[in-house]
């Protein structure tokens, strides 16, 4: 079966993967669909840097704002509606462009992991929760190491989603998430993939980019989006997203607007770096230096043409 031809476009927050994507999209009569694990919820728009209307400039994009804050959402689910749009695209003759920041999203996708039916224990994953909250993400991860040391060289202890899922994989199953990541890699990819990510070769021109983004963030009433999105029913995935958390200090009273600004510029400088250190492990990724070309759509048109 001849596989589907499909670009890809993939860096850290701020870097210009949304722009980029759109004019790949008008140049070869492309659809874009979003792999970014917020952008997926309604409401969340600032936060998420969900791109504006005038920011598709009529483009198709597919795969965002379509699920309440409320609503638990896995990869395994991402994976498969992200299967069917690209499939919806290319039979009706467009080009699939997928565009985002959450490599566990983009790895799963484009390699075509298949996913093991849930052995979830409830009692088990309350248990854990109730440790992370008393012991922390450090003390989780160390214990993780001990049996899983590859899981945990990449997972950061912050993410007690993935760090409480690791442990609960093993603790059921008796295999690591490494080995059952390795085991769901039976199907070849049903994709003909050209993925080009972003960067930057002084690094501190996208941290200047991701400062000036949370500034246009906050004038836009990203404040006022907080509140409401506190306000309402929300699952433990949508609570993870980089922008609310931040400020929730400022919304009790407790830290000034400035003080919760910056930290929150500096979480998402946090976020980019681990971006980066995830896209490249994955080398069939071509990069451009976005600090180092006169222009990138030029630069990204001569690395496609340069695989076909």
């Amino acid at each position: 079966m001849d596989k589907i031809k499909l670009l890809a476009v993939v860096g850290p927050t701020a870097s210009g993967k949304t722009s980029l994507a759109v004019k790949l999209a008008k140049h070869f009569d492309g659809e874009v669909i979003s792999a970014d694990s917020m952008q997926i919820y309604k409401g969340m728009d600032i936060a998420t840097a969900k791109p504006t209307k005038e920011e598709m400039c009529g483009i198709p994009h597919h795969l965002t704002g379509f699920l309440d804050p409320g609503e638990t959402f896995s990869v395994s689910d991402y994976v498969d509606m992200a299967h069917s749009a690209a499939r919806d695209i290319s039979v009706r003759g467009k080009l699939p462009i997928l565009c985002g920041g959450t490599g566990l999203y983009v790895r799963s996708f484009l390699e075509n992991i298949t996913f093991a039916e849930d052995k979830a224990d409830p009692q088990l994953r309350e248990e854990l929760n109730r440790r992370y909250e008393i012991e922390g993400g450090e003390a989780l991860l160390s214990e993780l190491s001990e049996y899983d040391p590859e899981t945990a060289s990449v997972l950061h202890p912050s993410n007690s989603k993935r760090l409480i899922r690791a442990i609960e994989i093993y603790k059921t199953t008796g295999m690591t998430m490494s080995e059952a990541v390795r085991r769901s890699h039976s199907q070849p990819s049903p994709y003909d993939v050209t993925a080009i990510g972003l960067t930057f070769a002084d690094r501190q021109k996208l941290y200047d980019r991701i400062n000036k983004r949370v500034d246009v963030m906050m004038e836009n009433g990203l404040i006022e989006e907080a509140r409401e999105f506190y306000s309402l029913p929300k699952g433990n995935t949508a609570c993870a997203a980089i922008g609310y958390k931040e400020l929730l200090p400022f919304l009790k009273g407790e830290m000034s607007l400035d003080a919760v600004t910056e930290k929150l510029k500096q979480e998402t400088r946090r976020y980019a770096k681990r971006q980066l250190t995830w896209f490249r492990r994955d080398k069939y990724i071509k990069w451009i230096e976005a600090d180092q070309c006169n222009d990138v759509f030029d630069k990204a048109i001569e690395l496609i043409e340069e695989k076909h």
